[in-house]
């Protein structure tokens, strides 16, 4: 067969040559031991967990070695592309604090290695199509759908390997005339790579799950669908090859097709990249575990993370504690340093599935807040206001001086209170020091009925000085408490409950409930501070 031929006919545009290629988008000059990585999303406009995670370890990887990590849009399915998803992409990774060095941008690409987007590397990926038909490895197939799924269906009845190879592959030895013909009638074409039916079977070092074994492939693949634009098995080799990548972090769903990437890089001559198979995301169920589900689970979107405002810096505390099994060793001797400082390894990640805790990322968060300036605290949760919650950020310009004010409470004590755990979470809890947001949620306690509630206001009305110290403002509550008949110690009233009405619990929980509206609230005298003293008097009041 007349192979040189054959390439013309199907691809008699293509001039360039592989040395080409190679000239154009040569060896990067990078320190020894820099790491190459990217990730490659897909423009659906569904941006998930899983690609954070998966741009995380690249990032890491990258940075950590003086390398270069950049974004690759992975647009060959045009069906599944929705307008403005590239902009979603890396919108969401720049709110969580992914940054590239170079790749795709809003408005067109940003580096040398470029177009980073696949579908505008159509020629590029022609010049090897065209290759591999020069060298026979690569053949036009004109079968049809229809046809694809009779062949199934004999296969599946003779229990045999479902796909097109071997004797199934109809048109593996067509001539150049019957591929003219063919082309002529309008008839559509995919170009299939020719696969080797052999025993043979491959050996890949995965740097996460180490040696990985798995049959050489023998199905006769598409390299170029019938619009001329490559499957992913075909852009991603070309790609990572001329794009220099050293290493490709991707899902476990991949490894089934790994036997086909190793044939590509093998035949095109290619030192093949580091590949690095990561686990499943998983959340617990029941007594078991299962695999995070976009239909299900509102928190593998990354949009989750954004709209309940949780803090970046929170969602990489808590991914690098998914990633790495000695991440929170080093976080306990490491409590000040910046997480960037964590000394990330492949080899410490785990193979068996990746737990999405979100009641361990909730914890994380309080702690990542409760570290934070109050200065910090408000800037992040004014910039999430203004995208979610206007009314807040109105109140948070409005009231400036007040909202810092309100924002130190409870952070000098000896156990700091933690407790703001998102953004969203935090216009609740702050809410009490604007009366534009202010209510009573929580019931008076039940020792205390309406008669004894006003009796209290009223006394303690009589007293309040705004000047007091906290310690003066203590002792004349204490001394409140006693002339009513409530105990001040605790402990008495519990030892002795028919002795009292009740005890100093019950009074501060009334105080607590009418400035804050809820009986689990910060210190009072600290609250009373913050609002000032005309509010406080005005709350007060409306109880006595």
């Amino acid at each position: 067969m007349d192979n040189l031929q054959l390439a013309d006919i199907l691809f008699p545009d293509v001039t360039a040559s592989p040395e080409d290629m190679e000239k154009r988008f040569p060896e990067r000059s990078l320190p020894e031991g820099a790491c190459v990585t990217r990730i490659g999303p897909s423009p659906t406009g569904f941006v998930h967990l899983g690609n954070l995670y998966n741009a995380l370890i690249g990032e890491r990887i990258a940075h950590q070695s003086g390398g270069v990590f950049y974004l690759r849009i992975e647009d060959t399915d045009n069906k599944r592309e929705v307008e403005g998803a590239v902009e979603t992409v890396i919108n969401a990774m720049n709110y969580f604090g992914v940054h590239f060095d170079e790749g795709a941008v809003s408005d067109g690409d940003n580096g040398s290695y470029g177009p980073y987007r696949q579908r505008q590397r159509k020629d590029i990926y022609h010049v090897f199509a065209k290759h591999l038909v020069q060298r026979g490895l690569a053949y036009p197939c004109f079968l049809t759908a229809e046809e694809i799924d009779a062949l199934r269906e004999q296969q599946t009845a003779a229990k045999e390997n479902p796909g097109v190879y071997g004797k199934y592959a109809k048109y593996r030895d067509i001539t150049p005339e019957e591929t003219k013909a063919l082309i002529a009638e309008g008839k559509e074409w995919v170009l299939r790579y020719k696969g080797v039916e052999t025993d043979e079977y491959i050996s890949v070092e995965d740097a996460i799950r180490g040696k990985v074994e798995m049959p050489r492939n023998n199905m006769d693949f598409v390299l170029l669908k019938s619009d001329g634009i490559p499957t992913y098995h075909f852009a991603h080799v070309i790609d990572d090859h001329l794009m220099r990548s050293t290493h490709v972090i991707r899902g476990e769903e991949w490894l089934s097709s790994l036997p086909m990437h190793v044939e590509l890089f093998n035949a095109l001559g290619w030192k093949q990249p580091v590949y690095c198979h990561t686990a499943t995301l998983m959340k617990l169920e029941g007594t078991g575990k299962r695999k995070l589900s976009k239909r299900k689970d509102p928190e593998l979107a990354l949009s989750y993370y954004q709209q309940e405002g949780i803090s970046p810096d929170a969602i990489w505390e808590f991914l690098l504690t998914v990633l790495n099994s000695n991440y929170e060793e080093w976080r306990i001797a490491n409590p000040d340093a910046d997480y960037r400082e964590f000394p990330y390894s492949l080899s410490k990640m785990s193979i068996s599935g990746a737990l999405v805790d979100l009641d361990k990322l909730r914890d994380i968060s309080k702690n990542v807040i409760g570290k934070m300036p109050a200065e910090k605290i408000r800037e992040e949760w004014l910039a999430w206001c203004d995208e979610y919650r206007n009314d807040f950020a109105e109140l948070i310009r409005k009231y400036p001086e007040r909202t810092l004010a309100a924002l130190n409470v409870g952070r000098n004590a000896a156990k700091p209170r933690k407790d703001l755990e998102t953004w969203k979470q935090s216009c609740d809890f702050m809410s009490f020091y604007y009366d534009e947001t202010f209510k009573v949620s929580d019931p008076m306690p039940e020792e205390c009925d309406e008669a004894t509630v006003k009796e209290f206001f009223a006394e303690y009305l009589s007293t309040y000085d705004h000047s007091d110290d906290s310690a003066a403002w203590f002792d004349k509550v204490k001394a409140i408490t006693e002339k009513m008949g409530f105990a001040v110690k605790p402990k008495d009233f519990k030892k002795n409950p028919e002795l009292y009405r009740g005890s100093i619990v019950h009074i501060t929980n009334m105080l607590r409930i009418a400035l804050t509206g809820h009986a689990n609230a910060p210190d009072i005298w600290e609250v009373s501070h913050v609002l000032g003293e005309d509010i406080v008097r005005r709350r007060l009041q409306a109880f006595a």
